[in-house]
């Protein structure tokens, strides 16, 4: 065998070994595709999940909001009505 046939039969391997990398290139170009799809997949449903948690916190901040001002106006009266009572009361003492 010639110097000729071994460069060529090396350059053959070298060929043959590239189109091996090259196809696993090609399929790990496609799992890291796939894997990219399911990433922005998944981060699509995390912003769609904090949206609605956003909007639920929201609400819930309105409702403390709201029981915040009905108590307050229970109170309100409710002091209100203790001095009603009592005028009731003194009003009874006197007349009875």
């Amino acid at each position: 065998m010639g110097s000729d046939d071994l460069t060529i039969k090396v350059l053959i391997e070298i060929r043959d070994e590239l189109r091996a990398q090259s196809s696993r290139i090609d399929q790990t170009n496609a799992s890291i595709d796939q894997t990219n799809a399911k990433v922005d997949q998944l981060g699509l449903r995390i912003v769609e999940s904090e949206l609605r948690t956003a909007t639920a916190l929201t609400d819930l901040a309105g409702s403390v909001r709201e029981v915040k001002v009905l108590l307050r106006d229970r109170f309100d009266l409710r002091d209100r009505v203790e001095r009603c009572e009592q005028d009731i009361a003194d009003l009874k003492k006197r007349v009875g």
